[in-house]
């Protein structure tokens, strides 16, 4: 089983600003004259982490690592304005060619999975490769599965939490109740919500439960970005124009390697998705993992990634 590489240290650190509101924060990593490659961060919301530097060999990779707008250490923080899906393709684009990058493949799980797609069909003459996981393209029925009725019937117990914050009289329609919340005047019904709801995603991330984990999400600052801007893009539908918008455009990329990796018992995305996508794009190979969740981290999921990085 492939296992992380050792833990590196950025040799650049900086900020871009992409707007008269916007500026993030980006590192680069590994070998300044690798083959470059882009990582896409999970949420929307969910901020650069270390460990995201290990997927890659640092002797052959020029990992390019940024936190996405709103969150991590860009700026301002938890900012809704001017923070659309196309926002976020665009700033994928203003920062390769900040950096002079001709073409580089692209890296993402989860959100970054979609954010991924969103940015290979605008973009596909920058891509030299795909690395997806945990397959989420956004429809409708992958909402309501996770965050109305489905995955509740999983975890029970953790789903009691999630409906705390919200009234019965609401829970017809949750997303739209935290969105409420979570853009509350009152800081104090923000930040129950915003805990409430990262706790969820926490909780369910792993095919087994990690403690660590569910704290890691149910940090104040964590999760004050990462719920109001999940469900910021959540309540406008990805800022998609229709429901199968990325499976609609995949054609643009099918021509580009590509691999996608799932777990069999990922609960928050399905293999569902990442099946629809393979069929849609069959020249992208499809690992699915047999004993996995959704978290980058399983032990499966992380061997086939590395795997893979180090194949392309």
């Amino acid at each position: 089983m492939r296992t992380l590489y050792p833990e590196i240290t950025p040799y650049r650190t900086d900020k871009l600003k992409v707007s008269d509101l916007h500026t993030l924060h980006y590192e680069e990593s590994g070998n300044p004259q690798g083959r470059p490659v882009v990582f896409l961060h999970g949420g929307p919301g969910g901020g650069g982490q270390p460990q995201y530097l290990r997927y890659f060999d640092p002797q052959k990779w020029r990992v390019i690592l940024f936190d996405q707008r709103g969150c991590g250490q860009s700026t301002p923080f938890a900012e809704l304005r001017e923070n659309t899906t196309w926002d976020l393709v665009e700033d994928i684009e203003k920062l390769r060619k900040h950096l002079h990058i001709e073409k580089w493949a692209v890296f993402g799980g989860s959100w970054g999975s979609t954010l991924a797609l969103a940015y290979g069909v605008t973009h596909p003459h920058a891509c030299t490769a795909f690395f997806l996981r945990g397959i989420f393209l956004l429809r409708k029925r992958e909402i309501d599965w996770f965050y109305q009725d489905g995955a509740s019937r999983l975890y029970p117990d953790a789903w009691e939490g999630y409906l705390k914050p919200i009234p019965a009289t609401e829970r017809h329609n949750m997303v739209e109740a935290y969105y409420q919340r979570l853009t509350s005047t009152n800081a104090h019904i923000r930040s129950s919500a915003a805990k409430a709801w990262a706790t969820w995603e926490g909780s369910t991330s792993k095919l087994i439960p990690d403690d660590d984990v569910i704290a890691h999400y149910g940090d104040d600052v964590f999760a004050e970005a990462f719920a109001r801007i999940e469900c910021h893009y959540f309540i406008n539908k990805g800022f998609f124009t229709e429901d199968n918008y990325l499976l609609n455009q995949v054609n643009k990329i099918r021509h580009i390697p590509a691999i996608i990796v799932q777990g069999r018992y990922d609960v928050v995305c399905p293999a569902e998705s990442a099946w629809d996508l393979h069929r849609a794009w069959p020249e992208a190979e499809l690992k699915i993992i047999a004993d996995a969740g959704h978290s980058l981290s399983e032990v499966g999921i992380t061997d086939a990634l590395v795997e893979a990085t180090d194949r392309f």
